[in-house]
C-alpha cells in the first residue's frame, strides 16, 4: 500500500456548504440567515453568556468553591512511631521536630501538628521538642515508660 493510494471510504467526507450560490442551491439570497434581525446582519453578534437582557445564568447562580485560605489551614498528620525508623541515627540523637520530619520528606510541607501513635517495632531512645506541635498518644507514653525513655516525655 502506498501513501498516495489511501482514500477515505465513500460518504466519510462531505463537501462544505457553499452559501450564496443562487436560488436553486437552497442557500441563495439570504444564505440561510433568514430575514432581518441581529443574526442576519454582518457583524451581528452578542457577547458570550448574553441571554437577551435576562439575568445570565452565571450571575443567577451563587458563587461556590475556591477557598484562598487553604494555605492558612492547620493540618494535622498522624503517624506511627515506626516511621521514625526511616530517620538517620544522627537525626534521632537530636530533638525530633516537625522541621526535621519535613526535611526528611516524612510529612507534607503544610503540616502544622504531628501526632504519634504506638508502634511495636520501635524501641529506640528519642527526644521530642518541647513545642505544642508534636502530640503523643497515651499508648506512646506508656511504651516509653516501659522502655525507660523518660526524656521523650519532656513535653
Amino acid at each position: 500500500m502506498l501513501l498516495n493510494s489511501i482514500t477515505s471510504p465513500d460518504g466519510a467526507r462531505r463537501n462544505r456548504t457553499r452559501v450564496g450560490r443562487g436560488m436553486g442551491s437552497g442557500l441563495g439570497k439570504t444564505c440561510g440567515r433568514g430575514h432581518k434581525g441581529q443574526k442576519s446582519r454582518s457583524g451581528g453578534f452578542h457577547k458570550v453568556g448574553f441571554e437577551g437582557g435576562q439575568m445570565p445564568i452565571q450571575r443567577r447562580l451563587p458563587k461556590r468553591g475556591f477557598n484562598t485560605d487553604a494555605s492558612k489551614k492547620i493540618y494535622q498528620v498522624s503517624l506511627r512511631l515506626s516511621v521514625l525508623n526511616k530517620l538517620s541515627e544522627e537525626n534521632l540523637k537530636n530533638d525530633i521536630t516537625i522541621l526535621v520530619m519535613k526535611e526528611n520528606h516524612l510529612i507534607p510541607k503544610n503540616t502544622k501538628i504531628l501526632k504519634f501513635y504506638k508502634s511495636e517495632d520501635f524501641n529506640k531512645k528519642i527526644n521530642f521538642s518541647n513545642s505544642n506541635d508534636i502530640i503523643l498518644s497515651a499508648g506512646v507514653k506508656k511504651q516509653f515508660e516501659k522502655s525507660g525513655n523518660n526524656n521523650a516525655l519532656s513535653q
